[in-house]
C-alpha cells in the first residue's frame, strides 16, 4: 500500500494515506484529500487518482466514495 500512496502523493500532489483495514490481510482503504477552488479540477485529480489505483495489476478496486465540502459546510 505504501508505494501506491507515495505514487499518488508524488504524481498528483494530494494528501493520501492508508486509513482503514490495516488489520485485515490483503485489504486496505486509502484516503485522499485535495483542496482547490475549482470543482472541475478536483474531479479531474480524483479521476486520475482512481485510474492510477485501478490500473495497478495487484489491486482489485472494490469501491470508491467521494465527498466534497464547500464554503458553507459546517
Amino acid at each position: 500500500v505504501r508505494p501506491i500512496v507515495a505514487e499518488l502523493q508524488r504524481k498528483y500532489a494530494v494528501s493520501a494515506a492508508e486509513v482503514d483495514h490495516m488489520d485485515l490481510y490483503r485489504r486496505a482503504e486509502i484516503g485522499i484529500a485535495v483542496v482547490s477552488g475549482d470543482a472541475g479540477h478536483l474531479t479531474d485529480v480524483l479521476d486520475r487518482c482512481e485510474r492510477l489505483v485501478a490500473g495497478r495489476p495487484e489491486v482489485e478496486l472494490l469501491s470508491v466514495r467521494r465527498r466534497f465540502h464547500g464554503d458553507h459546510d459546517d
